[in-house]
């Protein structure tokens, strides 16, 4: 019964999608619809402009009139927003217009709409006509294969290649743009949003985090051995939380971040001892390693990108902030020579898989080398991020299954509760690839994702050595 109802909805998403498809031609030709029906009713007379307009902006304005009118027509046909439904007739253009292979998977049901909208959105930036298409072939294969958020991390990543300008000198002008603002909500609350550097981002929420944590962990000791506390000198809504103890982490991590900004030091959730206030980030940051060589990669693209941008540039490999973010190499190459200790990854050079990291033993190694090659939980479908995974034995350990990086993967507890606790099964079939089959007798294939690097060659080409 769960085979032929599991059937059944992968044959019902396929026909979504295909509707979907049809729904977004029938947008897309609203809009050239409004187009024509803007020239056809003479809203422009030989270039002449409107009291209060210049003869261009009455012609922008009057198309996007006539964009307004046709997104009205059909809202209030369908009940819906006008200015959703225009955003949508925008959407649907530059769907059909500029990525016709993603298209036409949606329409015949192998991709689904969320699919698209990721493909989309991540390749809009892309100008090419030919970077554009081998954006696409690479992507609408994952997607036919993989849920939308796998799809979202290898779009960011092949869109990044294909841009004709280097990361470097994006993130310099998009940095211009850092601001903090405050937006008003109900409740007497309000918002406070910041654009900033990505690894300053991540590096702040990271650190509140642990913050929070040892807060948390602090908090827990003394109610086991000692008295209470006294009452904080913080505001009331912090006296209350600090006497329950029942703040969330979210909760605990908006405090700190308060009493960091206005005190300048985490003084009324710091531990006697100061602990808190010397917790440094945490951020993990793939860095091929022609990114950290001066002169190498990173300089010759720049050279290249000056004479011919669109043709004679090497392919940019980016380095990324846990596994996702592509960062600029000037901020990957501080973060590294600021570093402590490195992981050397080994990955084979044609697939890219990760096969090992330096120093490889039982222990820390193991875990550097499944944090490295596992960059996302395992089992089909999930995005979770490595340092929210649970290291899973796949033969448990307890029927003799071994210590190794071949008998182990990285699961969140989620889908570590599913894997022991249901008749889901998985087995490792090679290269940290993982078989789960469902307990209808569908299989599954995972394969482990594939670090910012470059390959020297696609198919199954052998090594030259």
């Amino acid at each position: 019964m769960l085979d032929g109802m599991v059937s059944t909805l992968g044959s019902l998403e396929s026909a979504i999608a295909s509707l979907q498809a049809l729904r977004e031609y029938t947008l897309a030709i609203a809009s050239r619809l409004a187009e024509v029906m803007n020239n056809d009713a003479g809203a422009v007379l030989d270039g002449t402009a409107r009291p209060g307009f210049t003869a261009a902006a009455w012609v922008s304005r009057s198309a996007e009139l006539a964009q307004r009118t046709v997104a009205a027509e059909i809202a209030t046909a369908t009940r819906a927003n006008d200015r959703t439904i225009q955003r949508q007739m925008g959407q649907a253009v530059e769907l059909l217009d500029r990525f016709p292979v993603t298209f036409g998977a949606l329409a015949a049901g192998r991709i689904s709409l969320a699919h698209a909208r990721v493909i989309q959105d991540a390749g809009t930036v892309l100008d090419d006509p030919d970077a554009l298409s081998r954006y696409e072939s690479v992507v609408v294969a994952c997607a036919e294969q993989h849920a939308p958020g796998r799809v979202r991390r290898l779009a960011v990543r092949e869109a990044e290649r294909g841009q004709p300008e280097l990361l470097a000198t994006r993130h310099e002008r998009a940095c211009e743009e850092r601001r903090v603002w405050v937006t008003p909500l109900p409740d007497g609350m309000a918002e406070l949003a910041a654009t900033l550097p990505a690894a300053v981002a991540y590096g702040i929420h990271d650190r509140l985090t642990q913050m929070a944590k040892a807060h948390a962990d602090a908090s827990a000791s003394q109610a086991s051995s000692g008295p209470a506390a006294p009452e904080s000198t913080a505001g009331p809504a912090h006296r209350i939380d600090q006497h329950t103890d029942q703040r969330t982490t979210d909760q605990l991590r908006a405090d700190l971040l308060s009493e960091l900004l206005l005190r300048g030091a985490p003084t009324a959730h710091d531990t006697p001892d100061g602990l808190l206030a010397a917790i440094t980030a945490h951020v993990d940051v793939t860095v091929p390693v022609l990114t950290l060589i001066d002169g190498g990669s990173a300089s010759a693209t720049g050279n290249a990108a000056m004479s011919n941008p669109a043709a004679d540039r090497p392919e940019q490999v980016p380095a990324e902030l846990d596994g996702r973010h592509p960062i600029d190499p000037l901020t990957a190459r501080v973060l590294a020579g600021q570093a402590t200790a490195w992981n050397r990854v080994l990955t084979d050079p044609f697939t890219g898989v990760v096969l090992a990291v330096d120093r490889y033993r039982p222990g820390e190694d193991l875990k550097r080398l499944l944090a490295a090659r596992d960059t996302r939980c395992r089992f089909p479908g999930c995005g979770i991020k490595a340092s929210d995974l649970d290291l899973d034995h796949t033969h448990d350990a307890a029927l003799g299954g071994a210590t190794e990086a071949g008998n182990h993967a990285g699961l969140c507890r989620r889908h570590h509760m599913l894997k022991h606790h249901s008749r889901w099964k998985v087995r490792q079939t090679g290269a940290g690839v993982l078989e789960w089959t469902s307990p209808t007798g569908r299989r599954n294939t995972d394969h482990p994702p594939i670090p910012a690097t470059t390959t020297v060659g696609t198919g199954n080409k052998p090594p030259p050595f």
